[in-house]
């Protein structure tokens, strides 16, 4: 059993989002963070249980630029934190799930990072992280 590590939302404002979390729910802000390899902005805020992901694109033909334009604000993704990534993703292509990062890449906090299609996973894209 792997713990979540976080919950990925997107914004189309970052600022406000961050406000608006910490004001209706108490959450602590962790930090912000441009991932300028994914094109966004981000910002972690520390909930009691987990993180919370705030993300905002920094480029309009970034993936989550595109993902706004489709679905608009809200949930964009669950993140579980493994202990050794390409480990995980060996074993969720030997199951056969569709691998959107066959190999992990840099992420927020110094971690790997990989995705998991949501057409695997019941309709919601999954992240996988490494710290």
């Amino acid at each position: 059993m792997y713990p979540i590590d976080h919950i990925g939302i997107a914004t189309n404002n970052l600022e406000d989002d961050i406000k608006a979390y910490q004001d209706n729910f108490g959450c602590i802000l962790d930090l912000t963070e441009e991932v300028p390899s994914q094109k966004v902005r981000l910002a972690f805020l520390k909930s009691e249980n987990t993180l919370i992901e705030l993300l905002t694109p920094t480029d309009s033909s970034s993936t989550l630029a595109k993902f706004l334009e489709k679905k608009g604000p809200g949930l964009h993704h669950i993140c579980f934190r493994v202990p050794d990534i390409k480990a995980e993703l060996q074993r969720f292509k030997e199951l056969g799930h569709k691998l959107i990062d066959e190999v992990p890449r840099p992420g927020a906090h110094n971690s790997l990072i990989a995705f998991i299609h949501p057409k695997s996973t019941g309709g919601t894209l999954i992240e996988l992280c490494q710290r």
